[in-house]
């Protein structure tokens, strides 16, 4: 016999498989359920998330994706709504301005805790919004925090005493900002983790309070007050979070576990949600969305969606310290063929920086293809026909879809200017230093907006906003802003993003490319999971439904 002749040493694995059989037998025949069927089951949500964040820390997180999975963690004074993205309270239960616009009173829920069991006071922000605007933290958001009283001249050094900033805690419970001018919208811009409190006992524990990249974000360290706390965090596999005990609503957290996927291919992330290992993915591969709209599949459901898609220029390193060549090549980019035939994503050509009725605001400045235009310009510039072009490269992070793009744009400058472009890609992390360091010369970037107003998109492209990343300055835009910024009249304020937009246009430190539309893929078993302009989704409000799973 087959067996028999076995030597007792060959012999372990063939036993091994038969308890394995036996054990299988014991419970069941059938396959391993997936990641998607278990956590229908169980209560836990998988989500490609695109790419690895770059911190947990709310203070200088980086991208949306970055933004997605810690406001998972987190909670600020107010959310965003899941369906029309406006405020509502959150941290605070409850807020009121003066009648001068000038003081915000918000009192805060006494039953909040953080993951320690510690109360979340009024200190706690007033903590946070001062290591927030310190300069040794350079928070590319610190902008967010200017209209805060004195909140720019501490950031700039100049003054020293944080306690002069317009944050104070009356008592454990009552917050009171006092600002430089009115913010009719500070609610919403409150939803944004540039605002969230930080436990300081946990900061200060692992460094200095203005110091990047401390071990306080890790799993085991990190101490939080939103929906989850961190369990897991393995850089390029996941980040998971576990329900959390403390938060003070925790009976409608409905979720037990979030698991972060950063897949970086669309292709790959495609094939993991069809495995059953995603219940939504960040993006989808452009070639499969006419594939899923024949189909009718339940999975797609494409979504308007506030962001912007821009080429950025370094006006910093010639020859786009030359506007004549940044606007050659933004009047020369063939937009509605790359809506058409390569993005085919429903999206809309774009000729400004701020989508389309915006909070009922539309720009009326735009950069127009005009190819004679542009080829003039560049003729003037010293480059007639693109001879004696310098080799640039466009620079994008990893993804199939932006590659797609830039190929078409190399083509397009090659045809209609007479230049050639080359062009590299780097892994999203890198791409955000890249930038943020000015070690570029063209980039792929898109800004998707952080609350409901124009100046969400307007105030990245200020001298001293941390999100500008081109090297571009201009005093009278930053002048059209601060005096915007200090109009509390709607159309008022609207006609001065006017003459931003088309000072944008005249200069081009971007070339706008299209305005998004949202298109990923959702089980229909994820509950409580809208398409929304801003795409944030609190996970307070997600369950999973396995009844409702396409048969």
């Amino acid at each position: 016999m087959l067996v028999s002749a076995l030597s007792p040493r060959a012999l372990r694995p063939v036993l091994a498989l038969f308890a394995t059989c036996a054990l299988l037998f014991s419970l069941g025949c059938g396959k391993k359920p997936s990641a998607v069927e278990s956590g229908n089951r169980d209560q836990v949500l998988h989500l490609g998330n695109l790419s690895e964040p770059n911190d947990l820390d709310p203070q200088i997180a980086d991208s949306q994706q970055t933004f997605n999975i810690i406001q998972a963690f987190f909670e600020g004074l107010t959310q965003y709504d899941a369906k029309t993205c406006e405020p509502v309270a959150a941290g605070a239960e409850r807020w009121e301005v003066s009648a001068d616009n000038l003081t915000w009173t918000f009192h805060l829920r006494p039953q909040a805790k953080w993951s320690n069991g510690d109360p979340v006071t009024a200190h706690d922000y007033v903590f946070a919004f001062q290591r927030m605007l310190s300069p040794g933290l350079a928070a590319e958001y610190a902008y967010f925090l200017f209209a805060l009283k004195n909140g720019e001249a501490f950031n700039a050094g100049k003054i020293k005493d944080p306690a002069l900033i317009g944050a104070r805690a009356a008592d454990a419970t009552t917050l009171v900002l006092t600002l430089e001018h009115p913010v009719p919208y500070l609610p919403a811009m409150a939803c944004h983790s540039a605002w969230y409190p930080l436990h300081r006992p946990t900061i200060e524990k692992f460094g200095k309070i203005d110091q990047r990249g401390t071990a306080w974000t890790r799993p085991g360290n990190m101490v939080s007050n939103g929906y989850f706390t961190l369990t897991e965090w393995k850089p390029h596999q996941y980040v998971r979070g576990t329900k959390s005990p403390t938060y003070w609503d925790r009976d409608q957290v409905k979720l037990k576990e979030v698991f972060f996927y950063p897949i970086e291919s669309e292709d790959a992330e495609e094939r993991t949600f069809r495995a059953g290992q995603l219940h939504v993915t960040s993006t989808m591969p452009i070639a499969k969305i006419a594939v899923y709209e024949k189909e009718k599949s339940p999975f797609y459901k494409p979504s308007t969606f506030l962001g912007t898609y821009v080429y950025r220029f370094n006006v910093t390193k010639p020859p786009f310290n030359d506007v004549r060549v940044r606007r050659a090549l933004a009047m020369a980019i063939d937009r509605e063929r790359i809506v058409r035939d390569v993005a085919r994503g429903h999206q809309t050509p774009a000729g400004n920086l701020c989508p389309p009725n915006l909070a009922g605001f539309t720009a009326t400045a735009s950069v127009p293809q005009d190819i004679a235009a542009a080829q003039k310009l560049l003729a003037a510039a010293g480059f007639p026909g693109g001879a004696g072009f310098p080799k640039v490269d466009i620079l994008f992070n990893t993804n199939e879809g932006h590659r797609q793009i830039a190929e078409a744009i190399q083509q397009i400058w090659r045809k209609n200017l007479g230049i050639e472009v080359g062009l590299y890609n780097q892994e999203g992390k890198v791409w955000t230093d890249s930038m943020r360091t000015l070690n570029y010369q063209i980039a792929r970037f898109a800004w998707i907006g952080d609350y409901l107003d124009p100046s969400t998109f307007l105030d990245i492209m200020k001298s001293d906003s941390g999100n500008n990343q081109t090297g571009w300055k201009n005093a009278e835009f930053d002048r059209l802003i601060d005096e915007a910024n200090r109009t509390a009249d709607t159309a008022r304020r609207y006609a001065l993003y006017q003459r931003c937009e088309q000072i944008l246009a005249d200069e081009c430190p971007l070339a706008p490319i299209y305005f998004y539309t949202r298109n990923n893929l959702v089980r229909p078993e994820v509950k409580g999971w809208y398409g929304n302009l801003l795409d944030y989704h609190a996970l307070k409000g997600v369950y999973l439904d396995a009844s409702a799973a396409a048969k």
